[in-house]
């Protein structure tokens, strides 16, 4: 038990603990405010540099046969102008907005990682400026956003710029995976009590299916950025037709990542919409469940679609058609979702703010866009509009429409959350319709210019075309959005300053994030609350005052601790309390390690990359000791009667459920890689009767067979190990003499003339050899763990990580032994 104690102590005890410090101590922050903060306020500044570049896009095609930009320098802009968008506004800005927000929507103080978060952002930052400082040194990547080869491998490319864009994207995607990994197990994990999955609000269901999306969605890209980068570096022939490799293979794994990934991005803006609405409607959302069966059905589909960009490029007329007509059904979760919103707006009382304001222009923009889906949807026409300006106008009305309205009403409803003061709103307006007129006039010129055949990626066309006053239009309508954001990027920066100040909740909501003081604390509730209703209709005025003097579970503080709940993952029943880390420079100096590997492959310094790689691992394991262990071994008092074990005496800790994502993420890597290989044997030239030298080696199925038998030993129940530790060091030898053998064979088979085969089976022993290594080194921290005491009979949380990445590795071993003989077999016709 914990002694009572006065509201107003209660706060300053819990700042001193969760406060991040002023100065060169804001480097070391880790809480979910400044990070969501941080990601929100550097994807805008990202947003600004894309919106320049597609300003001199727009000026460059105002007129015919223009000087403005050079053919080269035109390459360079419009394909950072893509990437800028897709890559380092959209996806990051909806991350940030997750991480600040969900912690509060849930009654969670912080994430489940928060130095995981930390280190993601920068990342983030460190990735994205990689691709900026090129720009500004003129060797930005120039082969479109979407990267197609052979265009941009070595042959044609031989600079540096799409080495920057494959190990720049491939460096922003770890902040990507971070941020999946991190909002699931949080969502899953941490929600208040008695907040069940069938009472989370709206916007935490929408993050979760998206963060799953992204779990599965981006390994396929990283993968492909991966082997395309190989090939340009090393000469495995991937994607070069003459040497048995294919250009599609990149298509098919770049659009495995880019149709989910405008889900990705439309689903946050969704779940914004969703949120908000029924608050700015008076009224509760309509459809509840059947939202979450909409969302959960798109999320499934959007898999099914990657083809949807590849109709002419010559796949057999009976997959077009399967893929045409998953790519129209699309259309039916959407829909659903959006007469959902419509039905709350008409059993509402709506108030035109101008929150609503931006919602009603999504609303037209989205409707449009999503009918010239459902045109490009249908073959024929695809076949006719393909590569023409008509798919801008529709990527931008779907992505542009689909996200920008809807944020634009989520910045007007929560900047006063963030700021403590609510907008004058003296310029929203005018800023409203500027953007919204400058933006139609912008794109609906060009599903003209598209219908008329102009092509995308021209950076001229001829005076006698009848596409120069079209344009003219687009570009004019270009300068009125760009100055329509810049009035309300003013507007909404102005209310930190001149906002008028408010108490609680102005818009009368019924989440948690209002129940708390604005500007939030950075421990968001001085108690955590319990939830018997869903949690979109909760009384926040009357929750908020109980929370504020303590009344609910962990309303004290105990050993300078930064403790929250942890729940089960269906019921949120509560488990375990989790103490959570402190404020630490290790992330960022973590990421600038990562950030020197990839810059080190980058100027082809491959003696650094490996020392730079070395010191990123033993940083990660300087993040693993925890203070909180060594001081307790019983269960903690959680407030209401209520006795729970810490995290790390608990049976299924948040660590465990990310150890088992970052399975998932690794093995859809795996199976990417596995589906190339069996699409080259189907697709690419030169592999008929070919049979590897390298196939089927006896080192390599030795060092299968060793390094599976170190799995199996590491696989063994925890307290088995935990009682007999030379089985775990044996499994480190082992893995270390499965890993010599395979590198030496590696290193025996290596040539510069590879065919695509010999490439494939080179790519996936060295996944093999990494994740025995890796094994290994989980074998070497659990002796280390035990010997240090942080170990024991209750706390088994190490050797249960390490057991998944055995049993993991156990299986891939398996497949990466028998591999080679399945295409030799295939390659020889199955003789």
């Amino acid at each position: 038990m914990t002694q009572k104690i006065s509201p107003i102590r209660l706060h300053r005890e819990l700042e001193a603990i969760w406060g991040t410090g002023k100065g060169w101590r804001r480097l070391a922050a880790v809480n979910h405010n400044i990070i969501g903060a941080r990601f929100m306020l550097t994807a805008l500044v990202f947003f600004g540099i894309g919106g320049f570049l597609g300003m001199l896009i727009r000026t460059q095609l105002a007129t015919s046969e223009s000087r403005f930009l050079d053919a080269a320098e035109y390459a360079q802009v419009f394909t950072m102008h893509g990437t800028i968008m897709m890559f380092l506004f959209a996806i990051p800005f909806f991350e940030g907005l997750a991480i600040y927000l969900l912690p509060k929507l849930l009654g969670a103080r912080d994430l489940a990682f928060p130095r995981l978060s930390a280190y993601g952002y920068w990342c983030y930052l460190f990735g994205g400026s990689m691709l900026i400082i090129a720009l500004l040194a003129g060797v930005a990547p120039n082969g479109g956003w979407f990267m197609y080869t052979p265009l941009s491998s070595s042959t044609y490319s031989p600079g540096i710029n799409a080495d920057v864009w494959l190990l720049g994207i491939t460096f922003v995607e770890i902040s990507a995976m971070t941020a999946a990994i991190e909002i699931v197990v949080t969502i899953l994990k941490m929600r208040a009590p008695g907040m069940s999955l069938d009472r989370m609000p709206i916007f935490a269901w929408y993050m979760l299916v998206v963060a799953g999306m992204m779990v599965i969605g981006f390994p396929p890209l990283i993968l492909g950025s991966i082997l395309l980068e190989a090939e340009r570096a090393f000469g495995l022939p991937f994607f070069d037709p003459t040497r048995g490799g294919d250009p599609l293979l990149w298509q098919h794994l770049f659009w495995l990542f880019g149709h989910p990934e405008v889900y990705i991005i439309f689903l946050p803006a969704a779940g914004v919409i969703s949120t908000i609405l029924p608050v700015l409607a008076r009224t509760t959302l309509t459809g509840y469940k059947i939202i979450i069966a909409g969302i959960l059905s798109m999320a499934f589909l959007s898999f099914g679609l990657w083809v949807h960009h590849m109709y002419t490029t010559g796949i057999p007329h009976v997959a077009l058609s399967f893929f045409s007509a998953a790519s129209a059904l699309v259309a039916v979760p959407t829909a659903i979702q959006i007469f959902a919103w419509i039905a709350t707006l008409s059993q509402g009382r709506p108030s035109f703010t101008i929150p609503m304001l931006h919602i009603f222009g999504f609303f037209f923009v989205f409707v449009i866009g999503g009918l010239t889906g459902v045109m490009l949807a249908m073959v024929p026409f695809d076949q006719q509009a393909h590569d023409t300006h008509f798919v801008v106008a529709h990527l931008h009305y779907v992505l542009v429409g689909g996200f920008l309205f809807p944020m634009l009403a989520g910045a007007y409803y929560w900047v006063p959350h963030i700021s403590g003061r609510q907008p004058i709103q003296h310029m929203s307006h005018a800023a409203f319709w500027m953007i919204f007129i400058g933006f139609n006039l912008t794109f609906f010129m060009m599903h003209l210019t598209g219908l008329l055949g102009m092509p995308r990626r021209v950076d001229t066309y001829p005076a006698e075309s009848p596409w120069e006053w079209l344009n003219l239009m687009s570009s004019i309508g270009s300068f009125i959005m760009a100055m329509g954001f810049v009035l309300a990027a003013i507007d909404l920066f102005l209310v930190f300053f001149f906002g008028r100040p408010f108490r609680r909740n102005p818009w009368n909501a019924g989440t948690l994030e209002w129940a708390m003081p604005t500007p939030p604390p950075s421990y968001n509730f001085a108690a955590l609350p319990s939830v018997d209703k869903r949690a979109d209709r909760l009384d926040i005025n009357r929750l908020g005052s109980r929370l504020a003097a303590g009344d609910g579970y962990l309303g004290f503080t105990r050993n300078g601790w930064m403790e929250t709940l942890g729940v089960s993952a269906v019921q949120a029943r509560p488990n375990q309390i989790i103490i959570l880390p402190r404020q630490t420079y290790l992330p960022l100096i973590t990421a600038l390690a990562t950030g020197l590997f990839f810059v080190s492959l980058l100027a082809k310094l491959y003696v650094i990359a490996p020392i730079a790689l070395l010191a990123v691992i033993l940083l990660f394991l300087r993040w693993t000791p925890n203070e909180a262990v060594q001081t307790t071994g019983s269960e903690l008092y959680a407030g209401k009667g209520l006795v729970l074990p810490p995290h790390f005496e608990s049976g299924d800790p948040p660590s465990l459920m990310a150890m088992r994502l970052t399975l998932l993420v690794t093995a859809t890597l795996f199976t990417s890689l596995l589906f190339g290989g069996l699409f080259l044997w189907v697709s690419a030239p030169g592999w008929e009767n070919l049979r590897s030298s390298s196939v089927s080696s006896i080192w390599t199925l030795l060092a299968c067979v060793i390094a599976i038998a170190a799995s199996v030993l590491g696989s063994l129940p925890a307290k088995a190990l935990l009682r007999a530790p030379f089985l775990r060091l044996a499994s480190m030898a082992l893995y270390g003499i499965a890993m010599a053998l395979l590198l030496v064979d590696l290193v025996r088979t290596y040539g510069t003339e590879f065919h695509a085969s010999d490439a494939v089976i080179y790519a996936v022993n060295i996944y093999g050899l990494i994740h025995m290594g890796i094994g290994g080194l989980l074998s070497a921290f659990c002796i280390w763990r035990i010997r240090t005491g942080y170990v024991t009979e209750n706390r088994l949380v190490d050797l249960l990580i390490a057991g998944l990445w055995n049993r993991y590795v156990a299986a891939t071993t398996t497949i990466v032994a028998v591999y080679p003989s399945l295409l030799s077999l295939l390659q020889g016709g199955g003789s």
